[in-house]
């Protein structure tokens, strides 16, 4: 067998090996360093982005900061600014690379260090291959309208009165954040507000960009949709339910079925703490109600992507209580179960907190995560990335 052969075969052989790898993006800093999103340059290099500051929304100083890794290196670049509005906190960052090629970065400004205040905004660029930040080309608001969000939340709250007023008696200070919320709702500026990103955009069509939203005012996710790459912007009927016990889903990631059903994961901002699901039979404009899966949730971001093999791919803090474990999970059937698991971190309860994970699959079919880290292992917080593949998360823990 020639030379040439050998290597060949011995690069299959280790395609189907387990692998995984993880490194920190930046040294560890006293900074909040968090909510970060990756995605795979066209030329192979990874380009990060995540928010950085004295805390989130009440800290004025947080700004959007990135880093690249080229791919033929095997360190990060040093840090540099993303986005700044002065004087105001930039958080929640979102990368995406359309299929034109085109670079976005959706992220939020927070005008009175209220969440609800939330004003959504996004920049382009054509330019970002070269060191440093990209060169951005173009920069705009999202003005969000939600479809009968009105009409949708006062009925959820009429039919959940009686759940309500158990809950109440639980929590004291229910009542009086329902009421502020009804009152948001019939409200056309607090409607319109408060709209935050999270999670990658899908691509519905080759012009159709689904981007997911979530309110904190109204504990409910959205859609937006833009067919002429931003210029215009339309949005889906809110992801809300009228059981109680359903109420509270945030920050939707979309995967799309086989048979063009799209299906949200959605964090649990309520009871019973675990993974929130709904289902769109009509391009996400409209939605099922509120199911609960199996998985965990102590009220932590999740993200699931389709992988090349056609399975999906799901991480998430798989816990009730704290974010102290970080999980891979596989499923072979579009999420009706998820055979495979693995944990990428898992630290005692209070000793570590790895959230917020953000996934891609580059072209070589290695998974790429990265997540806030903060552990005895740093002082401090940084990102840290992880990358593996399918074959590591199948062997099990």
């Amino acid at each position: 067998m020639s030379i040439i052969k050998c290597l060949l075969t011995l690069l299959l052989i280790n395609i189907n090996q387990p692998i995984f790898q993880k490194e920190n993006i930046f040294t560890p800093n006293q900074k909040h360093n968090h909510g970060s999103s990756i995605v795979e340059t066209p030329n192979g290099s990874l380009l990060v982005v995540w928010f950085h500051g004295s805390g989130e929304r009440t800290a004025d100083d947080v700004i959007l900061q990135g880093a690249r890794k080229r791919v033929d290196s095997n360190s990060w670049s040093d840090p540099f600014i993303m986005a700044d509005t002065p004087n105001l906190p930039d958080c929640n960052p979102v990368l995406f690379i359309d299929p034109r090629g085109t670079l976005w970065l959706f992220w939020i400004t927070v005008q009175d260090n209220q969440w609800g205040s939330s004003l959504l905004k996004y920049r382009i660029s054509s330019k970002y291959e070269k060191d440093g930040p990209p060169v951005w080309d173009w920069q705009d608001v999202i003005h969000v309208r939600p479809t009968n969000l009105e009409e949708k939340f006062l009925e959820m709250l009429e039919k959940s009165k009686e759940g309500i007023e158990v809950l109440a008696q639980l929590e004291p200070t229910l009542r009086e954040e329902i009421e502020t919320a009804k009152k948001s709702a019939q409200t056309k500026l607090s409607q319109r507000l408060g709209w935050m990103t999270r999670v990658h955009p899908i691509m519905l069509s080759e012009n159709k960009l689904m981007l997911g939203l979530y309110s904190d005012v109204f504990n409910c996710s959205l859609a937006g949709f833009t067919e002429d790459w931003g210029k215009t912007w339309y949005f889906s009927n809110p992801i809300l339910d009228t059981e109680i016990r359903n109420i509270a889903n945030i920050q939707p990631s979309f995967v799309t079925k086989t048979d063009g059903t799209i299906v949200a994961y959605m964090r649990d901002n309520g009871l019973p703490k675990r993974i929130r699901k709904a289902y769109s039979t009509d391009s996400g404009m409209t939605w099922s109600n509120v199911m609960l899966t199996e998985i965990p949730n102590p009220g932590s971001s999740v993200e699931c992507i389709k992988l090349n093999s056609g399975k999906w791919l799901l991480i998430c803090n798989d816990t009730q209580s704290g974010r102290h474990k970080l999980t891979a999970y596989l499923s072979d059937d579009e999420g009706e179960s998820w055979k495979w698991k693995r944990a990428i971190e898992e630290s005692p309860a209070g000793k570590g907190s790895y959230s917020y994970p953000s996934v891609i699959q580059t072209k070589d079919g290695l998974i790429h995560c990265t997540y806030s880290c903060k552990d005895e292992e740093t002082v401090g917080s940084t990102i840290r990335h992880a990358w593996f593949n399918e074959e590591w998360i199948l062997k099990g823990d």
